[in-house]
């Protein structure tokens, strides 16, 4: 059974489900795009869903919640005795080191990476990016180091780039590899991926795709304080350190009320209310609440990653009772509602008129690099082809759901069309890269019309589209 299909009911644990039902209306009343969730308590599946077309054996990108997973790469390490906290970075990597190596730079330790207090100013990853295919890690220690490491915190992607290079560099193995047989596989992990560099490094900052399910299966982990079904699979010790805050909650006006400000441990951060999280950008959530028992787990695309979790505050966090609960009407429709999930796309005319069209589209400049497009339709099938520097042929059939893969970005991703007519004669076609959690919305209201391709938000601010003008038409 999928660790992200529900288990038993939410009253049995003394949850009542309509808290969860209120949590779901309060995120779809501010129009926060989740993909899916699975709740835990008490060890158990209490709730868990996913929004059609995406589903529970289907991996998301989890963005920075990697970094989690890095952490507990090292942990392992030190578990094993291979690796200490107090080790340095140039000792890690003394064929890595620039000419000069100064005194901040000979003083980082592994947990500074941990704890992003490395003691540069910013984020060094785009510096890392820029060598392409070059030695990051040669990049990130030839980065200026501008304060005393363990003394000044910055977010910073980089470090937990350099978590991952040197786990390789002390077992010979990715972070993958390494995690798979010590955590993965016990956990019961399916599908897991990670990207790398160019020199097979895994991001550890980023690029690790998993299932909801599985995120909720690590929250559990570290709830249990490394322990998963009576085996020890991580150190109590590492896993409280984990999530302790050894960098300072802020001290800025309004802190005290945000989640971003609690303080920082191993690459996850402390939360208001006793609870810690490991995230990623757009809504992926690995939140722990140890004193409520309980574990969410969310992948989604969403701008606002802080109502997800005010919305989770006021609706989850205190609604748990210690004994179990009657059922009631509501247990019946927590149920039928996580069943019937559906994205919010646009509503199409059904059945779908047949209308052939061959229409041709030229692009104006665009950092996509695409030049021209042509739009296909003959029945129910239809294309749309998409030409610059990378070709794409878009495959879709009116009115379903249809998978294929779409080169982008110089690699190969996962993706999921729609396409029909709307009642005002809209051609609309929505484009999921279902595994990253991007979607884009393409529209041609009428045979003189130009093309709009819009990038949607989280990942692009609202109206960032584009156009391509009709070239020569057929309908």
């Amino acid at each position: 059974m999928p660790p992200s299909m529900v288990q038993v009911s939410p009253e049995s644990q003394g949850l009542p489900s309509g808290a969860v039902l209120a949590w779901l209306d309060a995120l779809a009343a501010d129009g926060l795009e989740l993909h899916g969730f699975t709740l835990r308590r008490s060890g158990r599946v209490v709730a868990g869903g996913h929004w059609f077309p995406y589903g529970p054996e289907r991996v998301h990108h989890v963005y920075s919640l990697s970094k989690a997973f890095a952490a507990v790469g090292v942990g392992l390490l030190v578990q094993e005795g291979r690796l200490s906290v107090e080790d340095r970075g140039v000792d890690l990597f003394p064929d890595a080191l620039p000419p000069v190596v100064g005194g901040h730079l000979r003083a980082m330790r592994v947990e500074d990476l941990l704890t992003m207090r490395t003691g540069h100013a910013a984020d060094v990853t785009d510096a890392l990016v820029a060598t392409g295919d070059g030695d990051w890690v040669t990049a990130f220690l030839a980065q200026p180091v501008e304060f005393q490491p363990g003394t000044h915190f910055v977010y910073d992607s980089g470090a937990s780039f350099l978590l991952s290079a040197l786990v390789q560099r002390v077992t010979g193995e990715t972070l993958l590899e390494f995690l798979t047989p010590r955590l993965l596989e016990p956990l019961g992990f399916r599908g897991a991926r990670w990207v790398s560099n160019a020199r097979g490094v895994n991001l550890g900052g980023w690029g690790l795709h998993l299932r909801t399910g599985d995120v909720a299966s690590f929250g559990q982990l570290l709830l249990n304080r490394g322990m998963w079904q009576g085996q020890r699979l991580l150190s109590a010790a590492w896993v409280d350190a984990m999530s302790a805050a050894h960098v300072p909650p802020g001290t800025n006006p309004g802190d005290e009320n945000s989640d971003w400000a609690q303080g920082y441990g191993y690459q996850v951060w402390r939360c208001r209310h006793g609870v810690y999280r490991a995230d990623g950008a757009f809504g992926q959530f690995c939140v722990v609440m140890p004193q409520q028992d309980m574990v969410l787990a969310v992948t989604a695309g969403v701008r606002d990653m802080g109502r997800v979790l005010d919305h989770t505050w006021t609706h989850l966090l205190g609604a748990g009772q210690p004994s179990p609960l009657p059922p009631g009407a509501d247990t019946e429709a927590l149920r039928v509602r996580c069943e019937t999930l559906t994205l919010d796309v646009p509503e199409l005319l059904d059945p779908p008129p047949l209308r052939d069209v061959q229409a041709h589209f030229t692009f104006d400049p665009n950092d996509e690099g695409w030049e021209s497009a042509t739009l296909t339709i003959a029945g129910e099938r239809g294309t749309l082809a998409l030409d610059g520097p990378t070709s794409n042929t878009v495959r879709f059939t009116l009115n379903a759901w249809e998978e294929q893969t779409l080169d982008t970005w110089g690699t190969t991703v996962a993706l999921t069309v729609r396409a029909g007519w709307q009642a005002d004669g809209t051609l609309a076609l929505t484009l999921l890269l279902i595994e990253d959690g991007a979607r884009w919305e393409v529209r041609w209201p009428a045979p003189d019309a130009s093309l709009s391709v819009g990038r949607c938000a989280p990942h692009y601010g609202e109206g960032h589209t584009l156009s391509a003008r009709p070239s020569t038409l057929g309908a």
